[in-house]
């Protein structure tokens, strides 16, 4: 099959690949304790022939992980967000390497950024959270293939990525996304007819938005069959995260939101469809399983030799297939709305649907509340100006509002609702 030829070209296009290079690869791992980053170690670590990590980088509140990992890779670099980690962190070195010769030590919120720019072949964001903006820029303004973990920072600098990313340098770590990606590979940009998203559903699957008012925290965080951190979690509770899938797969491989649809399958085996314009639907479908889509991200356009496990077609399963309730999880409507939109919107609904979610784990809002919070602050926000002309400036100007108008919508929520 030929290349997706429309224009413009898809930021992710599985026929064009940045760099293709064959042999070991020089990966840079930001956000390496969180669990993208230990499953992508664990994923390096089983193939020493294909991937040698030059640098990590962490948040800094897991240290003694951070020097572990240091060392069992013996990389050159470790960055820390927080300097006051410092400390610790070197004497997690000392205790890890001995007498032997510690990486160099990087600390601020610019160290992973100044990482991303560093020489190797892949960058793999793995951060959490639209402070991933920084070091994606910094990936693809140095040439470096990105395989994007941090949707975020797609979704709230939608312009700004797009504007420095070359077709193909953007290989999509999400599983969702990498399953769109992988089906695209069978055709042409022109043939695709529609991209559909799967969600697992969360674990309200089925609950009306009166049942859902009722959710505790111990719920949200019980998700059926993904290991998360809470904050992502919660999103899946709430379809929040499906939404920032939607606005991403629109960004990536340049799609209508009207040709973006979000279908339930609770197994979480079909990781995303592509349906074309013959009728043809490609499924990508493997057991939950993150190590998957890391490999892709990592190893693309060559496959890792066993990077995750595969079914056993000897034994019998049932693969469902459930219509989204849009009434009792209204947030991948409110998504479309705001990646229509553009500019400034996306930030801000990212913003603030974090402070929400902050405020739901500490007790201070109900489940229901975030996404309805979130909706009212992206309406008082209205339509962005910014449009093209995105600067990193408006971002964080509009992230700032969106997080303190969020916290002040969450507090008279909360006294409403003991009154």
């Amino acid at each position: 099959m030929g290349g997706m030829s429309d224009s413009p070209a898809p930021l992710a296009d599985p026929h064009l690949l940045f760099d293709a290079a064959a042999g070991r690869r020089d990966i840079v791992i930001l956000g390496s304790t969180g669990s993208i980053g230990t499953q992508a170690i664990d994923l390096v670590l089983r193939n020493p022939g294909l991937f040698r990590v030059t640098a990590l980088s962490a948040a800094g509140g897991r240290v003694g992980l951070l020097a572990e990992q240091a060392r069992q890779l013996r990389v050159e670099k470790v960055a820390v967000a927080r300097e006051d980690a410092v400390p610790a962190l070197r004497e997690a070195l000392s205790a890890e390497y001995g007498t032997e010769p510690q990486p160099e030590i990087l600390a601020g919120p610019d160290a992973a950024t100044e990482l991303a720019a560093s020489p190797c072949h892949t960058v793999l964001n793995g951060i959490t959270g639209s402070i991933g903006l920084a070091p994606t820029l910094a990936a693809l303004e140095a040439g470096r293939t990105l395989a994007l973990a941090n949707k975020e920072s797609l979704i709230v600098g939608g312009p700004l990525v797009k504007g420095l990313a070359k077709p193909g340098q953007i290989i999509p770590v999400d599983s969702e996304h990498a399953a769109l990606f992988q089906a695209l590979a069978a055709g042409t940009r022109a043939d695709v007819r529609k991209l559909v998203v799967t969600a697992s559903g969360g674990p309200f699957r089925g609950r009306t938005r009166e049942e859902l008012a009722r959710v505790t925290v111990e719920d949200a965080l019980a998700h059926p069959t993904w290991a998360m951190g809470p904050v992502i979690t919660v999103n899946s509770a709430t379809l929040v995260n499906k939404g920032l899938e939607v606005i991403e797969a629109h960004l990536l491989y340049d799609i209508p939101f009207d040709r973006i649809e979000v279908v339930v399958h609770p197994q979480s085996y079909v990781h995303s469809m592509v349906e074309f314009s013959d009728g043809s639907t490609l499924a990508q479908a493997t057991p939950p399983d993150m190590r998957g889509p890391i490999a892709i991200g990592l190893g693309w356009p060559h496959r890792v030799p066993d990077a995750a496990p595969a079914f056993d077609w000897t034994k019998a399963s049932t693969w469902e297939f459930f219509p989204l309730d849009t009434e009792a999880f209204p947030a991948v409507g409110l998504a479309r709305h705001v990646g229509t939109l553009g500019g400034t919107a996306p930030a801000v609904f990212n913003a603030a649907n974090e402070e929400c979610v902050e405020a739901f784990l500490s007790g201070r809002l109900p489940f229901t509340a975030i996404t309805d919070t979130v909706a009212a602050v992206v309406d008082e926000h209205g339509t962005p100006a910014q449009g093209t002309s995105l600067r990193v400036a408006d971002v964080l100007e509009a992230e700032t509002w969106a997080r303190a108008r969020a916290r002040e919508m969450a507090a008279k929520a909360a006294v409403e609702a003991r009154a």
